[in-house]
């Protein structure tokens, strides 16, 4: 996942917590490139985040 995706899905969470909205993500797993690997671990992290304030 680059930056972009995980920004946008990111302010999508953030967008049903503060509007009381229900959420639903569908994950699909695909083959990982190495080469993405540091900014895939960062948007992980973020989207762990902002899905725990979801809560």
């Amino acid at each position: 996942m680059g930056s972009i995706v995980g920004e946008k899905i990111t302010r999508l969470i953030e967008y049903a917590t503060n509007n009381f909205l229900p959420l639903i993500l569908v994950c699909a797993s695909r083959e990982a490139h190495m080469q993405e690997g540091s900014l895939s671990l960062m948007q992980l992290a973020k989207i762990s985040s902002a899905l725990y304030d979801y809560q």
